[in-house]
């Protein structure tokens, strides 16, 4: 089998059943054992894989593919990602590199679907808008500048299954953990702005997106990818087409030239290298919008069952959520240490977040940011003091502006979607 091969295989492998992969390639016998042990053949797959051996091999996580088997300009410009496929290419940011309050380029996680654009002509890029519109319009990123208001806004990306590898049992897909979010300053047009010029039909109900990425395959009659939103999440204030990313040219990973960002809904939304939107009077059809993606069961359901697929209803606004940034998991401390992090919930705000040290027993508030802007995370900061040296869990939970909670634990669900449970970090102090 040729190198390429091997390595379509094993990613391909990893994303769609990865409890099996994992059993297969490290031997693990259940989810929660996450270190477990390389079987011989395993082992001497992935070293021949990577051409020699691997001295550390017990300490790879779960689902883990050697970044020298990506291509080696995959995470360029990229800092401490952890490579989670490459084929397509997804790249999580360990939540301890997020603690910026605006996320650097470098720090920004990666989600794609297909294969990027190998050439990107800025000048000549152009976004066409039409299907139910009175004045369709075909725009160069020039055109998008000189035509409309420009503005800059902190807005949350999150991917749909940011917290997939906490499920059990495991749901087959990229095993997120907690770093498939930022919250990045993104420079473009309103959508709305776009949408009102080119003249929205009243028959109009959803959006359409498409844009340059090629399908997996390499058919170039099929798109990895085409989602769509509700015209009144279209037409809001803080949904852009951007064609900055924190005063810079978008990363190429992360859309470049062009892209959607449309925060509190799940990033698959936030169409890169886009190229088309189109307004349909129908819920938009394209892929990665039937079946089971993108979709939660409309009850709960048992871990494990089986649910038909006219069960599964869309997801829009993500649910309430935080993360701790410092300090990291697993940290040494002395008696007394800050502890803060980031907290958002769909198109709402963040109204408290409170720490524990106890296990849940008692909890403290910290001191909360207002958000910059709709659609930022807010971010937040308290100190606590640890009684006496041992060891210690820190965990964190917001309740936004309609009252909801972060949950300890939530409903399982077939895909892996949503999991927006407190987040903990142990903490050793002596």
């Amino acid at each position: 089998m040729a190198q390429d091969d091997k390595q379509k295989t094993l990613s391909s492998f990893f994303s769609e059943d990865p409890e099996k992969a994992d059993r297969q390639f490290f031997g693990r016998v259940t989810h929660t054992d996450r270190r477990g042990f390389l079987k011989g053949a395993g082992l001497t797959t992935m070293g021949a894989m990577v051409g020699m051996s691997i001295p550390f091999h017990r300490n790879m996580p779960q689902g883990f593919i050697p970044a020298a088997m990506a291509s080696e300009d995959v995470l360029v410009g990229k800092d401490g990602l952890t490579l989670l496929n490459d084929r397509p290419i997804n790249a999580e940011t360990p939540a301890h590199l997020l603690d910026d309050p605006i996320t650097p380029v470098s720090r920004h996680f990666i989600r794609n679907n297909g294969i990027p654009p190998e050439e990107v002509d800025v000048a000549n890029w152009t976004l066409t808008v039409d299907g139910l519109v009175d004045n369709p319009m075909t725009l160069s990123i020039a055109d998008l500048k000189d035509q409309f208001e420009v503005v800059t806004m902190a807005l949350v990306i999150e991917c749909g299954g940011n917290g997939r590898a906490f499920f059990n049992p495991p749901a087959k897909g990229n095993q997120w953990t907690n770093g498939a979010v930022a919250c990045s300053n993104w420079t473009g047009v309103r959508l709305k702005d776009v949408l009102e010029k080119a003249g929205v039909q009243a028959n109009a109900i959803y959006t359409a997106h498409e844009g340059a990425d090629a399908h997996l395959s390499g058919d170039p009659e099929k798109m990895p990818i085409s989602r769509g939103m509700p015209i009144e999440k279209a037409m809001t204030d803080n949904v852009l087409i951007a064609f900055e990313m924190n005063g810079e040219p978008i990363h190429k990973q992360n859309g470049a030239p062009l892209r959607l960002v449309v925060p509190g809904w799940p990033g698959s939304l936030s169409h890169k290298w886009l190229k088309r939107i189109y307004l349909r009077d129908i819920v938009h059809d394209g892929p990665k919008m039937t079946g089971k993606a993108y979709r939660v069961p409309n009850r709960p359901v048992e871990p494990g069952e089986k649910v038909e697929t006219k069960d599964f209803e869309i997801i829009e606004r993500m649910p309430v959520k935080s993360i701790i940034t410092f300090p990291e998991n697993g940290a040494a401390s002395g008696e007394t240490v800050e502890v803060r992090g980031h907290a958002w919930s769909g198109d709402r705000s963040i109204e408290d977040l409170e720490v524990s040290i106890d296990f849940g027993a008692t909890w403290q508030k910290a001191e909360l940011d207002a958000p910059v802007n709709s659609g930022a995370w807010q971010n937040w900061r308290t100190n606590v003091t640890f009684p006496q040296k041992g060891y210690y869990e820190v965990w964190a939970r917001a309740t936004d502006s309609a009252g909801e909670m972060q949950p300890f634990a939530i409903d399982w669900n077939p895909k892996g979607y949503l999991n927006n449970t407190m987040h903990r970090v142990a903490v050793r102090v002596s």
